[in-house]
Parts: C-alpha cells; structure tokens; sequence
C-alpha cells in the first residue's frame, strides 16, 4: 500500500511539475506572439439544453455546470459520483449498504432513505425521461454526451417537480456512418471493464446502433464470515437505440436499456466491539463479519443481492416550422432490487433485514418550443403513473433467548400525477429579456401498509411459515391529492457581448406521502401522510467570458427559504416494556422552516495556448429555523443533511502536441467541510473535513482512432465515510456502523474506434 501511495503521489506530482515546467518558458514568449494567439485561441464553447433548447452555457440564466464525455473520460470517471467532487453544492454518493443506488443532494436539498413512499428531491433525467426511484439511479458513465448539473428548483421547464435541482444525463445520437468502437480497462483489486458499441445506416432515413457494457472488480475488503469480497462490482449494463429520419423536420428515437448489478451486498464498518458477543473492531475499515446473507432469515432471496433496472423510451421531435417544434417523450420503467442489509455487521444474527424493492412508471410528456427574433420557450404537459413498493424484514435475531424477534413491512405507494408548465422569455431588446414561468401539479399518492411483528428469526413472508404472529402494528389504506402552483420568474441583462447579469425568484414543490414504516395501531396520524415541502429560491448570478475567449467565470449567489421539508427517520420502541427495544417505528417530521443561503463560483481558464486551469467552490449556510418538538423548538440541535458548508476543486489540464496525436496531463484536487449525515450529529458515521487528489496521463491518436489513458484516483489513499447506520439500541449489540468511499485506485484505459 505504501509503495502504491508513492507511486501514485510521484504521478500528480509529476503531471503538475510537468505542467508548469512547460508552462514557465511558454509564459515568458514575445508578447506579439502572445498577442497574435489570442487572435486564435481559446477555451472551448459548452453547449448546454438546460431551457430546451440548444444555447452557449454563458447565455443561460440559470446556474448550470456541463461536463462533456471528454472531460470526464480524461478524468477518468466510472459513475455519476464523481461529478460531486466538481460541482458546487452537489453531494452524490452511494445509498447505505447499496452500490447503485444514488442518494442525491444539491443546494441541502435530497432524500436520504430509498424506501417506497419518498421521491427524490433532485430529479435524475436520462435523455429527458425522468427516473422516479433510486435503485439503479447511480449510473455508469459510458456512451454519453454530456451531463448537465441544474442548481435550484427546476419544474417550469421539465417535466416533474425538483425542489434541489437536476441532473440530466444525455446520450450520443447514432452517427450517420457505420462505427464501432472497444475500450478495455484494468486497473486496482483486479478491475476488468469492457465496453464496445457499435452503429450503422440502413439506408439515409435508418440509424441503428447498440453498447454493452461490463464492469467487474474484486473488493476493496473482505468478508471474513462468508469469504466474499466487500464492495466489489459485478454489473452488466445495455443500451440499444433505433433512429429514424422520415424527413429533415422530423426526428424519432426509440432506445432500450438494461442493467444488470450483481455486487455483494456491503455492509459497514463498527467502530465498536460488539457489545454482547465482543467481537473486536476491524483494523480495515472495508472489511466486515457479516453474516447475514447465510441466515435462514431470507430464505426466500437466498441472500441474493441483486438490481434489475430497464426501460424503454420513444420520442418524436417535429420542426411543424421555422417557429414551432412539437415532442413526445413515451416511457416505461421497471427496477427490481433483492437485498440483505446487515445492520450489525457482524457474523451473529443481531440485526438483519433481508429487503425486496419492486418499482416500475409510466410516463408521458408533450412540448411546445416556440421560437423566434423576441419570444423563446417551452409549454409542456406531463403525466407519470407509477408504483413503488418495498418488502422487509427487521430481525432481532438474538432476542428471546435466541428464538429471535422480526418486524415486518410490506408497503405499497402509487403515484398518480400530472401537470402543466410553461417558460417563455421575451428579448425586449438586445440586452433586457424577462423570462416568465409556472407550473400547475396535481399529485395523487394512494397507499397501502401493513406491518406485523412475529417470533422468530424471519416472518413467513420471507420464507418462514413457522413464525408465530405476536401482533399487527399497521394495517391500512390511505389517498390524498397534493395540489401546488409554482412560479418562476428571471430578468437578465447583456453588460457586453461576453457577460450577463441575472436575478431570478422560483419556487419547488414536493408532494406529501406515505411512510410505509409507521405503526398506525400505535400512531393513528401515521394513515394521514406527511405534508408536502415548498421551497423559494431568490438568485443573482454573473457569467462572464473574459481575456479574448481564454477565461470564464459563472457566480451565483442565492437564498432558499424551505418550508416544511420532509425529514425521515426511524425509532427504536419497546413492544413489550420489559426494557428491550424489540421494534421500530417510520417517523416523517415535517420540519417547519429552513434557511440555505450561499455563493457559488466555477471558473476555468486557459493559461496557454495548452494549460487549461478550472476552480470551483462554495460557500454554504445551512440552518434549519424551526423544528417543534413537543412544542418546543429544538432546531439550534438539528441540521441539515449531507452539505458541506465547503467545497472546493482546482485542476490542471497540460496538452502536448506530438506528430502522433497529442498527451494531455491532468491533475487535481478537491475539498470537502464536514458533513453530518443525519438531522443530528453523530460523531461516529459523521465526516470531518477531507481532501480527494486525483491524476491522469492520456494521449490520444491524431486520427482519435486510439486512445490510451493511466488514472489514479484519491491518490493519498484518504478514509472518508459516505454514509451510515446509527441504532446503538435497537438489537444487543451497539448496532453503529459507517461506509467508506472507495481507497486509491490505478485504472489503465485502452481505447479503439474504427
């Protein structure tokens, strides 16, 4: 490990000395040559559809980021986490003990449990459909375009409601030539990925194509219970599109995919001995005892660990005319999760829960672009039909003299929602437009719950038909329809040809719902649901082009006033009062008011003709104002989840010219503050302040036929918790347990396009 460190410490350290090396001389030229390069050189123009429409990212009024797939291949990113090491107030990382689902979180504002019931507060886009559940939301980047961060609530210009922001992750349309192309990778703990694609014409009017991806690793640890490796990857994934071209106005696409992720399941790391069977605390903080997946507690699963994620999408883009463009977007969905969550960590049976998510949506949108010389926009209608349910035990395995104690769910939440929004701007002139939106939502969530206790180690409907019923704790039906109206408005003002003031004022809305993990027998206000959370967002911002093309800096400074949020958590409770926590109860607090104001800065500049240096950061304060407890306030006690209050980034990018193609040499460095994982500290599962370094080697042939590429990623090998557990009463075993990001890594990329 220590030789691997040096190594990968002497790699950053020689991509930035290099840099700077080749960049002193270059710096010091004749200043009429510099002045003559300027005439010729500059930073690259981004484009962005963040308003549906195809614009510079300078000339959007909106704070967006854009990551195009050569950025991010020379950076070396496998999935969508990596873009929070970028992004400013962007959190993004892997659900606890899961390896693809994405608990998301911008601006503090996210959702933190995957369960039925909860809908993201960031919208997750993959090529304008929208993915309703986290399961299988953590995606693997190949094959792409680009992706687009959207900071602020975004609802009058796509189709759901997002209170924190959006994320939209776009695929490559087909060539109008046939293409194939391979890319192999090996790297650290036996890394073997493969992905090939392929495309052709059949005829002018006909594109096919299709890619397969299959991504493998060993563990970063060990299970030293069941001998299987910890936080391993095992996934298979495709993609397959059709693209017809009946004319020059018309476009349709239909597009399938499949992802198949067979990884063990994780468990995390206990910071303390058990408190009953005194097994020690694990020097490797990836390596575990957990024993749950060989319990006769999940005989139904077999303690399989498994997500199947697919769908299928169509759309058809019509240029009606020079003004008007006409879209349908048509989706269907279906994820399918087996799981075993070892809350205890440990090879004994203390705290074990053996999950079953079932999600599948349909959804329907239609647009109206609109252009011309003075009015820009969009009209749109929405609808999505979907469902969500979730299947789990909670075994206290060691409970009644080892006869065991299981809690059952079994939770179902249906959402019936559509809406209308509509974002036009108006140039009054070259300089002055006013943009204008609003969104009308109707949301109807109907759900079904029942939760049960039984004594023994399962319930029967995992497998275990010889549990006896204790009692029924929840057993209810329940509707209600959340209806909102969200406005947007944003007037922003020309200074010069390459910069642009903005100040914009819009509103988020997250419907209520149902926690399927409430005990209305005990908690009758459980069968009401929660109450929605509205979120106003006031915004100022300034984008700039500087220096002849060669610097860009986007600010934006903004204040949310958040209402109501939805906070979920769980209870421990003793059924029986004989002074053991033998159960636990869902709670939704629907916290009164928050306050999250901040500065947000992205810059990249070109310091030659090829040193490119990008920086972002942010300032954040998040503060939660009132949260009622038995009527008192307590929010000086409570805070906002998964936000750094800061963030910063700051990379080098060198290319050099050869007569064969070109090296480009990248290194960087990103800082995350502290961050607290739930609505109130807790010191073990928390994260203090850390650094992430990263360095990458890439050259790339003059034709871009090949490409061969060295990544090193978190080069100093740094510890950093992503997520946890916290249930120091719930079984007999001190039940705290944290996940880990993943260690340092060594990935070598070699890719082929014929």
């Amino acid at each position: 490990m220590k030789s691997r460190r040096t190594l990968c410490a002497a790699l950053l350290a020689s991509v930035c000395t290099t840099s700077l090396a080749i960049t002193m001389p270059a710096m010091a030229q004749d200043k009429k040559a510099d002045a003559k390069k300027a005439d010729t050189v500059g930073l690259e123009e981004i484009q962005v559809t963040a308003r549906r429409r195809t614009e510079r990212l300078q000339d959007v009024p909106i704070a967006v980021s854009a990551y195009s797939a050569d950025k991010l291949a020379l950076r070396g990113a496998t999935d969508i986490t990596d873009i929070a090491q970028v992004a400013p107030s962007v959190t993004l990382e892997p659900s606890r003990a899961t390896n693809s689902t994405l608990t998301a979180f911008i601006r503090g504002v996210g959702q933190q449990d995957p369960l039925a019931g909860f809908e993201p507060g960031v919208a997750l886009y993959v090529d304008d459909v929208y993915m309703a559940r986290p399961q299988g939301a953590l995606l693997d980047i190949y094959d792409i375009e680009r992706i687009e961060v959207l900071r602020g609530p975004q609802g009058t210009l796509y189709g759901r409601n997002a209170v924190g922001g959006a994320i939209k992750y776009v695929t490559k349309k087909l060539p109008d030539h046939a293409e194939l192309g391979i890319k192999a990778s090996y790297g650290s703990y036996n890394q073997i990925d493969g992905i090939i694609k392929a495309s052709t014409p059949l005829g002018d009017k006909v594109r096919v194509g299709a890619t397969v991806a299959s991504l493998n690793r060993d563990g970063f640890g060990h299970n030293l219970t069941t001998g299987q490796d910890q936080y391993n990857k095992d996934i298979l994934a495709a993609r397959a599109s059709i693209e017809i071209l009946p004319s020059d106005s018309v476009f349709i696409r239909i597009a399938g995919d499949y992802t198949d992720d067979k990884s063990n399941s994780v468990a995390g790391h206990r910071p303390y001995p058990g408190a009953l069977s005194g097994t020690p605390v694990l020097s490797n903080v990836y390596d575990t005892y957990a024993g749950a997946t060989l319990t006769t507690a999940n005989t139904k699963i077999h303690g399989n660990n498994e997500i199947k994620a697919k769908g299928i999408h169509g759309s058809i883009e019509w240029e009606a005319s020079d003004a008007v463009t006409l879209k349908s977007i048509t989706a269907y969905r279906t994820d399918y999760t087996e799981s075993v969550i070892d809350f205890d960590s440990l090879a004994v049976d203390d705290f074990d829960a053996p999950v079953i998510y079932d999600n599948s949506q349909f959804s329907q949108e239609l647009q109206m672009q609109y252009h011309s010389s003075k009015l820009n926009g969009v009209v749109g209608f929405f609808y999505l039909d979907a469902s969500a349910s979730n299947d789990f035990d909670v075994v206290l395995g060691q409970l009644v003299g080892g006869l065991g104690v299981t809690a059952y769910t079994g939770g179902t939440v249906d959402t019936k929602a559509w809406s209308l929004f509509a974002d036009m701007t108006y140039d009054f002139n070259e300089n002055l437009s006013l943009s204008l939106g609003g969104r009308y939502t109707n949301d109807k969530r109907s759900a079904d719950i029942y939760r049960a206790n039984y004594l023994g180690k399962g319930s029967p409907v995992f497998g275990n038909d010889s549990a006896t019923l204790l009692a029924v704790t929840s057993d209810f039906q329940a509707a209600r329809t959340f209806k909102n109206f969200s406005p947007r408005i944003a007037l922003d003002y020309k200074l010069s040809d390459n910069s642009k003031v903005y100040v914009s004022f819009s509103r988020g809305f997250k419907a209520g719902s149902f926690d399927p993990r409430g005990a209305n027998f005990s908690s009758p206000d459980v069968a009401k649901g929660f109450a929605p959370e509205i979120l106003d967002s006031y915004e100022a911002g300034l984008k700039a082009t500087w220096l002849d093309g060669r610097a860009r800096t986007n600010i934006a400074l903004f204040y949310s006033d958040y209402k109501d949020m939805q906070i979920p958590g769980s209870l421990p409770i003793d059924s029986n009062g004989d002074g053991i926590n033998d159960g636990f109860v869902g709670t939704v607090t629907n916290a009164g008011r928050a306050h999250i104001k901040g500065i947000e800065f992205e810059g990249e500049f070109l310091l030659n003709e090829n040193l490119t240096f990008q920086g972002t950061f942010n300032l954040l304060d998040p503060k939660i104002t009132e949260w009622m407890l038995n009527g008192v306030n307590v929010a000086n006690q409570r805070y906002i989840q998964n936000t750094p209050k800061f963030m910063s980034y700051a990379g080098l990018t060198y290319t050099i010219p050869l007569d064969s193609g070109t090296i480009s040499l990248n290194g960087n460095w990103s800082h995350k503050s502290s961050i607290v994982q739930f609505e109130t500290p807790v010191p073990e599962i928390d994260q203090k302040a850390y650094d992430i370094a990263n360095a990458s080697i890439v050259w790339t042939a003059e034709d871009k036929r090949w490409s061969v590429g060295i990544h090193g990623k978190n080069l100093f090998d740094t510890r950093y918790k992503t997520s946890g557990y916290n249930f120091p009463t719930l079984g007999l075993e001190n039940n705290i347990t944290a996940f880990y990001g993943a260690p340092l890594t060594v990935t070598g990329t070699v890719t082929y396009n014929f």
